[in-house]
């Protein structure tokens, strides 16, 4: 997919990227015995893997990259949206809804917890890791809802094409400011603005606001 790099100085990129890997390493750590029972609790809810089996993401420079989640959904939940009849009303929804879908009968009982506190979200930090992502960053969005969204929006394309210059992040601007609360062409604009305005300040400004994302839940689905 096409972009418009923002360029930053060598400065900033370096040391993004070794915050990035200092701070992983170090959540990692501290968020490994969430992760031990969020992966036992996953597995005595429902059967599946313990990781999301969804379709690739949109990351840097266009590129397509796997992004680490825990399963919130029941098995194959990707694939029962778009193609089971059942689901056909739901799917229409999903896509009127900027891709996001309330009371989605897919969540598992522990899947709507994690999602509320973005417990699903921990397995990124390897992700971040191999470089793939960063600690902040715009969302990372599917290519079809891309498509589907610059065509109800159209004049979102060129903040599509700034957003996909830089790698996606665990956390970014929009996540705590209303996260699924806010609608596509309002989301991507504030993921193009973030990009514009990054700093290493800016980053410590949203990293600071996250925990409080996390544990109130506002606007997760």
């Amino acid at each position: 997919m096409p972009y418009i790099e923002i360029k930053k100085s060598v400065f900033y990129e370096i040391t993004k990227r070794v915050l990035d890997i200092l701070a992983s390493l170090i959540l990692l750590i501290i968020f490994s015995p969430v992760i031990v029972v969020v992966s036992i609790a996953i597995k005595l809810d429902s059967s599946g893997p313990v990781l999301a089996d969804t379709p690739e993401r949109v990351g840097r420079n266009g590129n397509p990259f796997k992004m680490y989640k825990f399963r919130s959904m029941v098995q194959n939940a990707h694939d029962m949206l778009r193609k089971n009849p059942k689901f056909s009303k739901y799917y229409a929804e999903y896509r009127k809804g900027s891709y996001k879908l309330k009371d989605d009968p897919r969540i598992t009982n522990i899947g709507h917890f994690i999602r509320k506190h973005s417990l699903d979200e921990v397995p990124q930090f390897f992700n971040i890791l191999n470089g793939e992502m960063s600690l902040v960053g715009p969302r990372a969005y599917y290519p079809d809802e891309l498509r589907e969204q610059q065509k109800k929006y159209p004049t979102t394309r060129d903040s599509v094409k700034v957003v996909l210059s830089v790698k996606p992040g665990l956390t970014g601007y929009w996540q705590v400011s209303g996260r699924s609360e806010i609608n596509f062409d309002k989301r991507i604009e504030m993921d193009a603005q973030y990009v514009r305005k990054r700093s290493i300040f800016y980053d410590l400004w949203i990293i600071l606001k996250t925990p409080w994302a996390m544990i109130s839940g506002k606007g997760a689905l």
